[in-house]
């Protein structure tokens, strides 16, 4: 069964940093693209960022560029985000997806998702 698994989300003053995990079961995640989506309460879902398969090329909303840093550890089947200078706005339910070797724009392109979790960036 495939799986996908975030955590990593908390509530944090703006400014500080957090690091979200999407952990795969059920397949092998180094031959995936995984991208991160947000959504933020009554607005759409989002791309924030995703890495390719092989060489791993990366990609980041121009919103969070320079911020967020996305990674993946094939050894452990997961991929990071690492979300720095965080802002009010980045407030949403994270989530993660998979879609086979390259990244792409659109949401539907993306066939696994997983529950999301929560970010919460206030003081």
């Amino acid at each position: 069964q495939v799986q996908l698994v975030e955590s990593g989300g908390d509530l944090v003053q703006p400014g500080g940093s957090l690091r979200l995990s999407c952990t795969a079961s059920g397949f092998t995640l180094a031959y995936y693209a995984i991208g991160w989506f947000r959504q933020a309460p009554g607005k759409e879902r989002e791309g924030v960022s995703c890495i390719s398969s092989g060489y791993g090329s990366t990609y980041y909303a121009d919103s969070v560029k320079g911020r967020f840093t996305i990674s993946r550890d094939n050894a452990k089947n997961t991929v990071f985000l690492q979300m720095n200078s965080l802002k009010p706005e980045d407030t949403a339910v994270y989530y993660c997806a998979a879609r086979r070797a390259l990244c792409a724009n659109s949401l539907s392109d993306f066939s696994s998702w997983g529950q999301g979790t929560q970010v919460t960036v206030s003081s």
